[in-house]
């Protein structure tokens, strides 16, 4: 048996990822089954022991537009120009409600399934992207909702619409940057499930959801136009309903604010998944 000499020993180096390699994005595509089946562990968990199950897909939509209508329609009499009050509304719910339940998915993610993390190996930025989505099924739903209102309220289909999946792309990419943040915070403070709530109700109520952008004071249009969600609802509205104008420069600064807090929350989330195990 021939002995082993100094010149067949390798120094193998260990050094820490940099640039884009930190993000992780290769193991994110080797484990791209995984994410599949957590996306759909989602789906299924949110309407788990429930009686109408995936019903409430359709239900959720439907009942948000009638309170928000009779409310806001109705009562206080919010104007919507030429649109019915309930399509006005509803345009502005298929992304807000995609939105909203990405956060509230993903921001909680971490904590809920550190079992899960405690035992095996896997990319955890996986998990709240999964949550974020997840979220895509409810949109489909309530968009098949909305065609069903449009054809109710005689509204023509629009050739505009085609345009759609490019703000669903920046909803979804905001929505996965703030649960990036938020659930790395949550893991070191657990109020921030208690904020998310909070955060999201002030959000909505600085988007455009419930009234037009008309309202807003001209001088804080340029600001309230930052918001991303801004952009994205007036772009749904314009796609769907012929309601504005098609997206401004506002939007794309708006697009560049989401990939860069994208981008800075993926950073700091793998920064903090090193030392989550220990955390929770």
């Amino acid at each position: 048996m021939k002995s082993m000499t100094l010149q067949d020993l390798h120094t193998v180096v260990i050094e820490p990822t940099r640039g884009w390699s930190a993000l992780g994005l290769k193991d994110l595509w080797n484990y791209r089954e995984l994410l599949l089946f957590l996306v759909w562990r989602e789906i299924q968990g949110a309407y788990r022991q429930t009686a109408l199950g995936t019903t409430w897909l359709f239900l959720r939509p439907i009942l948000h537009m009638l309170v928000l209508s009779f409310v806001f329609g109705l009562i206080v009499g919010v104007e919507s120009g030429d649109i019915p009050y309930p399509l006005f509304v509803l345009a502005a719910l298929l992304p807000w409600g995609f939105f909203s339940n990405g956060v509230i998915r993903g921001s909680r993610s971490l904590v809920q399934n550190m079992h899960v993390i405690s035992k095996v190996y896997f990319p955890r930025l996986v998990i709240p992207i999964a949550g974020v989505t997840s979220g895509l099924v409810d949109l489909g739903a309530s968009f098949c909702v909305f065609i069903v209102a449009i054809f109710f309220f005689h509204i023509p289909l629009r050739w505009e619409m085609v345009t759609i999946p490019l703000f669903v792309l920046v909803a979804l990419g905001f929505a996965l940057a703030v649960s990036l943040w938020l659930a790395t915070l949550s893991v070191k403070f657990r109020d921030v499930e208690y904020a998310v709530n909070f955060i999201l109700m002030t959000l909505m109520y600085l988007s455009p959801v419930i009234y037009p952008v008309d309202i807003v004071p001209e001088p804080f249009r340029f600001i309230y136009a930052l918001n991303p969600m801004t952009g994205v609802i007036l772009g749904f509205r314009w796609a769907l309903l012929g309601d504005g104008a098609p997206p401004s420069v506002h939007f794309y600064i708006s697009v560049f604010i989401v990939v860069f807090a994208t981008i800075s929350g993926a950073y700091i989330f793998r920064r903090t998944e090193r030392t989550v195990v220990d955390i929770l």
